[in-house]
């Protein structure tokens, strides 16, 4: 019994060595690729949260100073920002607060730099499309119109629909454009949350040009 134990052992022995000589090599190199992946998977992970906690840091630093309404500090602090992680979400915020805050301080050609470089490379389609909302209302001001409506035209979020339409009113009253402008401010009026008090500047201008409207009465145009 013993002898014939011997035997299926050694041919089971001979079986492995075939198959690990045949297939060795491969599984090996399998073993490897896993383990490599795992480690460049785990390592990618870690460098994101240093980068996202490096990012947030800076972040607060930026915040600080738009609260001091230092412009001079939060433009220095968005460029090192925009630089060394120009690709986190912290990035794409900054932005916004440092282009309002140049603006604020009369650098309309620093705010519009900012917002185009937000339009442009900033993380999240919806941080670009507000930077874009903001960037041409900036270009209607310094009466560059075919780049505003250039701008207004890769806004696509649908969130951002009546704003866009508020926009575009704006700036067909600008190009001399009054139904047009019409229609538009309408189409904002409508669309907008009836809690939100700028429904209430959206009357205004329609009011200007001729269109009544109130959350408690039909819409019509005045007589």
């Amino acid at each position: 019994m013993a002898s014939h134990l011997d035997l299926e052992e050694q041919e089971q022995l001979e079986q492995v060595k075939a198959f690990w000589k045949r297939w060795g090599n491969a599984i090996t190199w399998l073993l490897t690729l896993a383990l490599v992946a795992y480690a460049g998977w785990t390592g990618w992970n870690y460098w994101q949260r240093q980068q996202a906690a490096k990012a947030a840091a800076m972040f607060t630093e930026l915040e600080r100073a738009a609260q001091a309404g230092d412009a001079g500090k939060a433009t220095a602090v968005f460029g090192n920002l925009k630089t060394e992680y120009g690709s986190t979400g912290y990035a794409a915020q900054a932005a916004l607060i440092a282009a309002k805050l140049q603006l604020d301080k009369g650098k309309a050609d620093e705010a519009r730099a900012t917002l185009t470089w937000a339009v442009d490379g900033a993380k999240g389609d919806a941080y670009r499309d507000l930077a874009r909302l903001r960037l041409a209302a900036l270009q209607m001001d310094a009466k560059q119109y075919d780049e505003a409506g250039k701008t207004l035209d890769g806004v696509k979020n649908a969130d951002f629909a009546p704003l866009l339409a508020d926009r575009r009113g704006d700036l067909a009253l600008l190009q001399n454009k009054p139904d047009q402008a019409r229609t538009e401010f309408k189409k904002a009026y409508d669309a907008m949350d009836k809690q939100l008090d700028y429904r209430r500047l959206l009357q205004v201008k329609l009011a200007s040009l001729g269109v009544a409207v109130g959350d408690d009465e039909t819409p019509g145009a005045a007589q």
